[in-house]
């Protein structure tokens, strides 16, 4: 969950006028909704972990990270077959990740795929960040991590810059992938839009958005289809039936309430 964002909010749903437009900025049943079509032989769940904050970052200076792995792992209780994990989020949501990461001594197996949605602000290499995902990348083949962010450390909120050059995703992004690429060789290529840095055949995918007309991209990130791409780079489908970046894949998909999920 995002910061100040409730489940029934990242949900998604049809918006009238009056409505608060927090229902329109992720739609992640909507981009779910996508996912499964193009995984049709899986059953894909997402599960939002929602706290009484309405912020991870927070929830976690209050109570620290040592319940993390026991929601997590109470997450997975409910069903009686093996599962795999996805660990993802959108802005303060990426601190539940990293929060998980201190606790376990090596991310298990199951957690197939790790992905940032302009969230990963909370990454540090004296934590051991970079060790565990370096582990974890090369302990499988089918081991995945998609980092997305946008040059935030030039965006301008009324006027002036809201985050620093390193302490904003920009910022962070870079530096986890020069970390990461002492460990894997990665292909750079750079335009116009994007930067984009690959390793593992794609299996690692940094996607980092220019931004010359220093706008905040924050939330645009996942409603242009920003959590579709995130559950699918790397593999056959990426960029198959969508583009991430690109216009709405999932408008056929939005419903007119939340509750429908």
């Amino acid at each position: 969950m995002p910061n100040g964002n409730t489940t029934d909010q990242t949900i998604g749903r049809t918006v009238f006028p009056g409505d608060d437009s927090h229902y329109d900025i992720q739609h992640i049943a909507a981009q779910t909704r996508f996912v499964r079509k193009e995984l049709s032989n899986r059953t894909v769940v997402v599960v939002y972990l929602e706290n009484d904050l309405k912020s991870w970052p927070a929830w976690r200076r209050k109570h620290g990270d040592k319940l993390i792995p026991h929601i997590v792992n109470g997450v997975t209780s409910i069903f009686n077959t093996d599962v795999e994990l996805v660990l993802t989020g959108h802005s303060g949501g990426g601190s539940f990740t990293f929060g998980y990461l201190n606790e376990v001594a090596s991310i298990p197996n199951e957690i197939v795929r790790i992905a940032f949605l302009d969230s990963n602000y909370a990454y540090d290499p004296a934590l051991g960040h970079n060790e565990k995902l370096v582990r974890w990348l090369k302990s499988r083949g089918d081991h995945f991590l998609c980092v997305l962010a946008y040059n935030d450390a030039i965006a301008l909120l009324n006027g002036k810059p809201f985050v620093s050059a390193a302490g904003g995703t920009w910022g962070k992004s870079h530096q986890m992938q020069a970390d990461l690429a002492e460990a894997f060789q990665f292909h750079a290529q750079t335009d116009s839009e994007f930067q984009r840095f690959t390793a593992l055949k794609g299996r690692i995918q940094f996607i980092l958005k220019e931004n010359p007309d220093r706008k905040i991209f924050h939330t645009v990130q996942v409603d242009r289809n920003g959590f579709i791409h995130a559950m699918l780079s790397g593999t056959p489908k990426e960029n198959k039936s969508y583009h991430y970046f690109g216009d709405r894949a999932y408008s056929k998909w939005i419903l007119p309430s939340a509750v429908n999920r």
